[in-house]
């Protein structure tokens, strides 16, 4: 089975993904789901400062290289950015994004999206230092289908992000060295990208945007927010990209 590369977003770890890699590794896959420089538990928390979007994504090509075959690369929110940076050097067998952080040149169309950038540009704008993570925010837009309990073990768990990164990400307009851009056209891999019906921070606009940017197919799921990796019905997310995995997966192959 093709191995499966899963890359997490801002704020926290590998360990995002403890519950969705589940079905994939009882298919036979093996996941695969790193840290990001400085995400992991041990590592001091000023470990992300003045780290890059670029930096993440060398990372990525650099574990992607050290396996068998080219794998399967799944990404969640900033890590769905950070996968398709990824992307043309890794050449992956098939590509999902899950509520996907957009590439340079791509703009959120949200209300939500236009303040974080805002909000960042502002809080940011001469440091390369880190953000730490806001409980708050978190629950309002990231955990908003999770109850208190769901919530509390991912909260426990987070950690500062770069905030080099963060400003990369939504203020690419303000990076004249193109940091996040995936090059001109589509990308060659088969590609699916997910979103959220109900996601207030990458909603399925954005996904929409990503999907014909990359070439690839888009799905809105109704009644889902945006931690689509443990919220109730992540199965429903983990089945659906099986379902279209092997098919993919092979044409790539072939």
């Amino acid at each position: 089975m093709t191995p499966i590369v899963m890359v997490h977003g801002a704020f926290v770890g590998g360990w995002s993904f403890e519950t969705f890699r589940q079905p994939f590794e009882a298919m036979g896959h093996k996941v695969l789901a790193p840290d990001l420089r400085g995400h992991g538990a041990t590592e001091p928390r000023d470990r992300v400062v003045g780290v890059s979007m670029r930096d993440y994504a060398r990372d990525i090509v650099a574990l992607c290289r050290t396996l068998d075959e080219p794998p399967i690369l799944v990404g969640h929110s900033m890590g769905g950015l950070v996968a398709q940076m990824a992307a043309r050097k890794v050449n992956p067998r098939a590509l999902v994004l899950l509520a996907p952080s957009p590439p340079w040149g791509l703009s959120g169309l949200s209300l939500e999206e236009v303040m974080a950038a805002f909000g960042a540009h502002v809080a940011n704008l001469l440091t390369d230092g880190s953000i730490e993570p806001s409980t708050a925010l978190m629950r309002h837009y990231s955990l908003k289908r999770m109850s208190r309990a769901e919530a509390a073990p991912v909260l426990a768990r987070m950690r500062p992000e770069s905030a080099r990164a963060v400003r990369e990400t939504l203020n690419w307009w303000l990076d004249p060295f193109m940091t996040t851009s995936i090059g001109p056209g589509p990308l060659p891999m088969p590609s699916l990208v997910i979103s959220g019906q109900d996601d207030r921070v990458h909603p399925p606009s954005t996904g929409k945007l990503v999907a014909d940017r990359i070439g690839g197919k888009f799905v809105t799921l109704p009644h889902r927010s945006h931690w689509l990796l443990s919220e109730p019905g992540w199965e429903e997310v983990a089945e659906m990209i099986l379902d279209w995995l092997p098919r993919k997966s092979r044409a790539a192959a072939a």
